[in-house]
């Protein structure tokens, strides 16, 4: 996220309107909730992890140890756990 200067890009009334409320800090504009990515939408990686743990949940359901998985997936046998009751039901 760049920084733009409230100056250059909003029109005069309302810049000085904002000025009451701030002067020289940021502002967080969100984006619309309609629009709004969840955690790692844009970059791909929520779909990444998700097929991942769809793989460990397909791999204890053929009878993988948890162990096993944890080593292999480079994650503590707890997270294994969590994926596969999570995604094993």
């Amino acid at each position: 996220m760049k920084y733009q200067n409230a100056k250059f890009l909003l029109p005069p009334g309302l810049f000085r309107q904002l000025q009451r409320y701030i002067q020289g800090g940021y502002l967080y504009v969100p984006a619309p909730e309609k629009e709004r990515k969840r955690w790692g939408e844009l970059s791909g990686y929520r779909e990444e992890l998700e097929r991942r743990n769809r793989q460990i949940a397909s791999e204890a359901q053929a009878g993988a140890s948890l162990d096993m998985l944890a080593q292999k997936y480079f994650l503590s046998v707890s997270a294994i756990r969590k994926i596969v009751y999570r995604l094993g039901k």
